[in-house]
């Protein structure tokens, strides 16, 4: 089961508190962080863990919790399973399936790397997103820590993706999203194909791009404007998407608080 999406919580939506805890519905309410804390404890290590090994999904629990600690850390990264089985002391290939029961299981999800074209060196790892934050930062240990800046970015990253997929499974949009990535580290976080190629027409794209600040930088703008000038590809909307209260429009490109985003997103104003 899907967190709770901006749609269905509306006036209880919590920035802050989906950032640090997640959207699962059963840490919505009047419960304090220690609560909190026990509710998703559980969740990882009662709900994962018990019912991967009663399910006999994995023969050796053992491992697989290594390799779950290791997967919470990198929520909302690019892979590197070579480091990923090296941290978790376990085999690539064992990584890989371990993977595959996260994404089967509907825990986690891929995010696949947008080429536009193969003339540029273009990222081709995809991405990892667990389904919800709260549930990355149990995997990963850090319930009970303080977390950073970039930890919360990657949160927001997540709320974010979890929104776009849930938006569009619920209005049968069916459209791919990627994230997208050069070589020398320009990246745009969320790429959605509003139209895919074909032999007489290029392909569309809204590009996203998500930061945890409460001021904007014109700097960040700079991969989506780098794509759009791509003649290749045709971007019909740039966004940018951050903590402030402010709502900017800088040559093409919207730069929208959070909340005022998902509310144009549930109005089919993204895509």
């Amino acid at each position: 089961m899907e967190g709770f999406s901006f749609a269905e919580t509306k006036k209880l939506f919590d920035l802050d508190a989906v950032i640090n805890w997640g959207s699962l519905p059963i840490i919505f309410g009047n419960k304090s962080d220690s609560d909190i804390v026990s509710i998703l404890s559980a969740y990882v290590h009662t709900y994962i863990k018990e019912e991967i090994k009663e399910e006999g999904i994995v023969r050796n629990i053992e491992p697989f919790i290594r390799f779950l600690e290791v997967a919470g850390v990198v929520n909302g990264q690019v892979l590197n399973k070579e480091n990923i089985a090296r941290d978790a002391k376990l085999p690539r290939a064992t990584v890989d399936v371990y993977f595959s029961i996260l994404e089967d299981t509907l825990l986690g999800h891929m995010l696949p790397a947008f080429r536009p074209s193969v003339k540029v060196r273009e990222q081709s790892h995809p991405k990892f997103y667990w389904f919800d934050s709260g549930i990355a930062k149990g995997a990963a240990g850090l319930l009970n820590e303080p977390v950073d800046s970039m930890w919360c970015g990657w949160s927001l990253e997540t709320l974010i993706y979890h929104e776009l997929r849930v938006y569009n499974h619920v209005k049968a949009k069916e459209r791919r999203i990627f994230f997208y990535r050069t070589g020398g580290g320009s990246e745009i976080d969320f790429v959605i194909e509003t139209k895919r190629k074909t032999h007489s027409e290029k392909s569309h794209v809204v590009c996203v791009e998500v930061k945890y600040s409460k001021k904007w930088d014109r700097r960040w703008e700079k991969p989506m404007r780098s794509l759009a000038d791509d003649k290749k590809i045709t971007v019909e909307k740039m966004f940018g998407v951050y903590c402030g209260g402010d709502r900017y429009y800088f040559e093409g490109i919207e730069v929208l608080p959070v909340t005022t985003f998902l509310e144009m997103l549930y109005k089919g104003e993204i895509f």
